[in-house]
């Protein structure tokens, strides 16, 4: 993230301008209520004239009662003007609020892998939940502050100038004392909350990190550790939240302090001009009621400056994410999607993290309604073929084409409307079973949801399930098998019915049982279907009608299993490394291949063993 500083009136500006001003109205609205309940205040300090020389000192018993009675009144107003402006700002915050973490949300949706790369899940649910809590909670106190308490504060002034200016003048002699000191406590607690609101990230992370791998967590015994770490991070963020509240408290304490002395140079003045009898007792308590009411207004307009540092902190984060450039972008003229089973054509392309080359110059073609192989060793890029093809990240150089379109001038949705993806992490949301499969379409009829259910072995488990269909699988499919959830993401498959699918060794991590179940769904899945499969285990793509053999980034060889086998290169040295000499060391070779004849279920697998022993 980086360390972008706005001001104050940068920040206003761009609130205003994106959430604020669609609720004018209300806010107006609200600004009436305020008026009239600030007001209120120099009505009940005015009071205090008659209640004292009339009723007081005069004794006239008339005045008593319409001096209750008014001050009846005015409370009354004021309690039903509070209420008001209070649910309409409430309001007016909820829905801003919402908005922002809806805008916040759509915006990082759209981010390529590299942006999510660089901003883990942790860092990013602080600044959607807990920045934006903030700055909605916050801009109502300075909205609050600025409208009713700024407008009792000057209602209360004019009260007091009206009995003498010389008084009030008197009771305002610490002000200038304190600008100095307010303004570098403002800068002081808008450093410390900009410290807070990352550490609050960092806990975040962390606890998201936790909880994802809680059972890594525990089989390396590492939850003090894991407590550790959190401990020190909270440690860290304590002390930070508490340096900035001594900033954010100074303020109003500096308040206090300029408001004691205004009160002694008013006391000493004052008090010597009633004694003289040039003023009345009912003057000096209308002037003493009048500063007395600006003293609570004041401290909290004190108080809000600091709170406005504290919500410009997470503003400026929140803006920061909003301001990150989109990388990844439609067409500005779409071209339409192809029809049909299409083929995938790669041309001399070069893609690069950082300094890091991951794709140099990989030039291949899948051919229409056929399985291309990729396989090479591990960081050869075969899984970021997958990412540039589906255009969750660009290359810098080089074309794409599917069906002769190239990728960049598809819409987006479109482009990836053409995909199915399998990979061997099943990913299931912590939604109904029947949710995870349709993903929110409300086109689906039973009868398809019952024929793709059969087709991916789904109903093999589902009578296992308490509510069928409609359990919970759980945060991340938890609540189900390995094999059982990628049954499951094989139906989501089946059921978007696309031209080309894209298979992650999606098998590699089950048993042999689950294996058969899931090759065989798989298998249905990828008929009639332009098919590309990223392969570890070379058996399982012995029938690839073209295997793609890469390496650091490049094509290095293509065939299939046979010309590869026999042309000598990469590819053979793969296959013997996992066929031939996968043996430990000091085991014979006659042995391994025993080994092999007697055991080919438990040691190699059920398929291997079968697409070893195939005719032909």
């Amino acid at each position: 993230m980086n360390d972008q500083t706005y001001t104050s009136g940068e920040l206003l500006r761009w609130l205003w301008a994106n959430y604020l001003k669609k609720h004018t109205a209300m806010m107006g609205l609200a600004l009436v209520f305020m008026v009239i309940e600030g007001s209120t205040l120099g009505a009940l300090a005015r009071l205090m004239e008659p209640m004292f020389d009339q009723v007081f000192v005069a004794g006239d018993r008339e005045a008593l009662f319409w001096v209750g009675l008014v001050l009846v009144g005015i409370f009354v107003i004021r309690a039903i003007a509070g209420v008001a402006q209070k649910v309409l700002l409430t309001r007016v915050a909820q829905r801003t609020a919402a908005q922002m973490r809806m805008d916040l949300l759509d915006r990082m949706m759209r981010q390529d892998g590299a942006f999510h790369q660089s901003h883990p899940p942790g860092f990013l649910i602080q600044r959607v939940q807990s920045d934006v809590n903030a700055v909605g909670d916050v801009w109502r106190a300075v909205i609050t502050g600025a409208g009713r308490d700024l407008i009792g504060l000057l209602v209360l002034l004019g009260v007091a100038i009206s009995i003498d200016p010389i008084w009030a003048l008197l009771a305002c002699v610490g002000i200038p004392v304190m600008v100095l000191p307010a303004a570098a406590a403002q800068k002081f607690v808008r450093r410390r909350a900009r410290e807070a609101r990352d550490l609050g990230a960092d806990l975040a992370s962390r606890l998201d990190e936790v909880f994802h791998g809680i059972v890594q967590v525990k089989l390396n015994a590492l939850e003090k550790y894991q407590a550790r770490q959190y401990r020190e991070l909270t440690d860290r963020f304590i002390g930070t939240e508490v340096r900035a509240a001594f900033g954010n408290s100074a303020i109003p304490g500096m308040v206090d302090i300029m408001s004691g002395i205004g009160f002694m140079a008013v006391i000493l003045y004052g008090g010597s001009e009633i004694i003289s009898g040039d003023k009345t007792i009912g003057q000096f308590m209308t002037f003493f009621t009048a500063m007395g009411f600006t003293f609570s207004p004041l401290r909290r307009l004190g108080g809000i400056s600091g709170l406005w540092q504290m919500a410009a902190a997470a503003l400026e984060r929140i803006r920061e994410l909003m301001d990150a450039p989109i990388v990844l972008k439609d067409a500005e003229a779409p071209v339409a999607a192809p029809n049909g089973t299409p083929e995938i054509a790669v041309t001399n392309v070069d893609l690069s993290y950082g300094e890091t080359k991951v794709l140099d110059g990989l030039t291949f073609s899948a051919p229409a309604g056929q399985t291309t192989a990729l396989v090479g060793a591990s960081g050869a890029g075969k899984s970021t073929v997958f990412n540039v093809l589906t255009r969750l990240v660009d290359p810098q150089r080089g074309t794409v084409r599917i069906g002769g379109v190239k990728t960049d001038e598809m819409a987006m949705a479109e482009l990836r409307g053409l995909f199915s993806v399998v990979t061997q992490e099943a990913l299931l949301f912590d939604e109904t079973l029947r949710e995870n499969i349709v993903l929110g379409r409300e086109d689906v009829n039973e009868g398809q949801l019952q024929r793709v259910l059969d087709a991916a072995h789904v109903l093999d488990f589902l009578p296992q399930l308490d509510k069928g269909l409609d359990t919970l699988v759980g945060p991340r499919g938890s609540a189900l098998s390995g094999g059982q959830r990628q049954r499951v993401v094989i139906a989501r498959a089946l059921l978007r019915d696309t031209p080309i699918l894209l298979l992650d060794e999606a098998t590699s991590a089950l048993d042999a049982q689950s294996e058969k179940m899931v090759q065989q769904a798989l298998d249905r899945l990828s008929e009639g279907r332009t098919t590309i499969v990223i392969a570890h285990r070379l058996a399982t793509i012995r029938g690839a009608d073209k295997i793609v053999v890469m390496d650091r980034g490049r094509v290095v060889d293509e065939g299939t299993h046979d010309e590869l086998l026999s042309a000598g290169g990469l590819y053979a040295d793969l296959h013997r490394l996992q066929f031939q000499d996968g043996a430990p060391a000091g085991r014979s070779a006659a042995k391994g291949r025993r080994r092999k004849r007697e055991e080919p279920q438990t040691q190699r697998g059920f398929f291997r063993w079968l697409v070893d022993h195939l005719p032909g």
